[in-house]
């Protein structure tokens, strides 16, 4: 097998969740949720609750994840060192849960959208249901977000070169 000299290595790093995908993803699931509400909403029983709570109890539990890494990875006073396989794997938690808190935010958006304009007195009984996955789907990608921003490792000075710096005045 011969390696080419001059091929770019890979950078397996891993990049912060980009707010455009989670708007694109969003907005898909809102025409998706549009469409698919205004053909079958006749024939659908009413809109549960489950789905919101289920994302507002995902959202808490993530805020609480991301204090207590945040704390741990920036050592605070009484709190144990974070082990460094759990923070990647809360980092791909914070990524999948972002992009399903944009989905269900974008599809509860097309629901709520589509319900607003529905003069039916069944539509605007679904209407806080809807409004609820929008809370919760927000929730849910803010809380997120932080988990993901509270997985990176804080700057340190860099001793060597404040050394250097001392040394040349």
């Amino acid at each position: 097998m011969s390696s080419n000299p001059q091929a770019p290595k890979s950078d397996p790093s891993l990049r912060p969740t980009s707010i455009s995908v989670l708007i694109v993803a969003g907005l898909g699931a809102a025409a998706v949720g549009w469409l698919l509400l205004s053909f079958t909403y006749s024939s659908l029983p009413e809109l549960p609750w489950s789905p919101v709570l289920v994302l507002v109890v995902l959202a808490i539990a993530e805020g609480l994840l991301a204090q207590n890494t945040a704390a741990r990875i920036q050592r605070k006073p009484g709190t144990l060192p974070v082990d460094p396989l759990a923070v990647a794997r809360y980092v791909a938690l914070a990524k999948a849960s972002s992009l399903v808190g944009a989905l269900s935010a974008g599809f509860s958006a097309g629901l709520l959208a589509w319900l607003a304009m529905e003069p039916t007195r069944a539509a605007h009984n679904d209407l806080p249901t809807a409004g609820g996955g929008l809370v919760g789907a927000a929730a849910l990608i803010g809380a997120a977000l932080w988990l993901e921003r509270s997985c990176r490792i804080p700057e340190q000075p860099d001793s060597e070169n404040e050394n250097e710096v001392e040394r040349r005045r």
